[in-house]
């Protein structure tokens, strides 16, 4: 089963019924809406400090972007599920770029690195994805 077939399942949408070109495009939304979500778990994280330097709505939109990874990095790494070693080898990153995107660095990495970083953690964390993707159909 591919790593999609369960979210299309979760959509109520068959895969195989969809040419290559619609696969990507949806597989394309599923990312956006999960990324969304999770853009959405950072902001929770900087909401105080916003507050506190009473950023304008754009501020807030440019530093969620500018810190998402290292966020995000930073999540896994606390958990203790990820070492930097095994987000290094599963993105295919050297060990010296996930540092430079930690330290605040690399403020705008590679998409392929963040999918990548999400497929990792979304294998960790199934559950904690289908109610992301569920939530974000319910919206519609």
């Amino acid at each position: 089963m591919s790593a999609m077939a369960p979210l299309c399942l979760l959509a109520g949408i068959d895969p195989k019924k969809l040419s290559r070109e619609k696969r990507l495009l949806l597989e394309a939304e599923f990312f956006v809406r999960i990324y969304k979500k999770l853009e959405d778990n950072v902001r929770k994280q900087y909401k105080h400090y916003f507050s506190l330097l009473k950023f304008t709505l754009h501020k807030e939109n440019v530093t969620v972007e500018e810190n998402f990874a290292r966020s995000f990095i930073q999540t896994m790494l606390s958990a203790g599920n990820y070492t930097l070693q095994g987000i290094a080898r599963y993105t295919n990153t050297p060990e010296d770029v996930l540092i430079e995107v930690i330290a605040g660095r690399n403020l705008h990495p590679s998409a392929l690195f963040l999918r990548k970083l999400i497929e990792l953690d979304r294998i960790q964390r199934r559950d904690f994805y289908h109610a992301i993707v569920k939530e974000s159909l319910e919206e519609e």
